[in-house]
């Protein structure tokens, strides 16, 4: 589910009409504006500062609930989480599995991206847990925008993880009523699979009505390095750039797995694949 689109570098990033150092970044996770707490949480994940006292502060935010919706919401939380599994420090692991059972939803869905990103397996049994109940407990919350968890991201976790013993409980997913949790499962299934089915069964999606959800396909198939998606990717009705995107995801996946997998050189498929990529820039 999570991707990151984003680009700039902390000399350049503005805040409030001034330049926003590294140091300012830290010192704002502490201060007494809520806002500029806010700012400087999403600030330091997207520059990935990994100075000990960035994560130190985020860690502390984590536990921050001066700042709450009034759904009941906590905003700071979410961006702490979310930054901490952007920077990448395994200091945080234990934080963000706990942050599974907070009463914010965007917060699991957060600490769920960050455990993903961080690739530690402590976390995939508290993940499993999450979808304790199966298809018949993942409803939507009335009132709410949102089913009862983030279920999206919490397969997707469970698949970069590699969670073999988790299949029986994603395959379920594949008939959720929601097409974006189908994706997600049919993307977790494959990883944990590798049968193509699943890997098909996104690329029909391709060719949804639904613009957000042909955008959500691409990006799965380019997470799972899908090769025989990639025409089908080119000739999507979305962005070029989002295009891109998963059509890189294709090649990077296969020359960045291990030994024996990885090839010696580009492979025909993988050389079709930069064609494809040329011909949309």
């Amino acid at each position: 589910m999570w991707n990151d689109f984003e680009s700039g570098s902390p000399s350049t990033e503005q805040a409030g009409g001034e330049t926003l150092t590294v140091d300012q970044a830290i010192a704002n996770l502490r201060h007494p504006d809520l806002s500029l707490r806010y700012y400087a949480a999403w600030w330091i994940g997207r520059f990935r500062v990994r100075e000990s006292a960035a994560i130190d502060a985020l860690l502390d935010l984590l536990n921050e609930k001066g700042d709450r919706t009034d759904a009941g919401g906590f905003p700071l939380q979410r961006n702490a989480a979310r930054s901490l599994g952007k920077v990448g420090d395994e200091r945080a692991i234990p934080a963000l599995i706990a942050c599974l059972t907070s009463p914010d939803y965007y917060v699991r869905e957060a600490a769920a991206e960050g455990l993903e990103r961080l690739g530690d397996s402590a976390a995939i049994a508290p993940l499993m847990e999450l979808l304790a109940g199966g298809v018949e407990a993942a409803v939507k919350v009335p009132g709410k925008p949102h089913l009862t968890q983030p279920y999206d991201a919490i397969i997707e976790a469970l698949g970069t993880l590699q969670a073999t013993g988790a299949i029986e409980v994603i395959q379920p997913f594949l008939e959720h009523p929601f097409e974006r949790v189908q994706y997600s499962a049919a993307r977790a299934m494959y990883q944990l699979t590798g049968e193509p089915q699943y890997g098909e069964r996104l690329v029909q999606a391709l060719s949804g009505s639904d613009l957000q959800l042909r955008r959500s396909a691409l990006i799965d198939l380019g997470a799972i390095g899908y090769l025989p998606a990639a025409d089908a990717i080119a000739e999507t009705l979305a962005e070029n750039s989002i295009k891109l995107i998963a059509l890189k995801g294709l090649v990077e996946h296969h020359l960045d797995a291990p030994p024996p997998d990885r090839p010696p050189e580009l492979s025909p498929e993988l050389i079709q694949v930069l064609h494809l990529m040329d011909g949309l820039l």
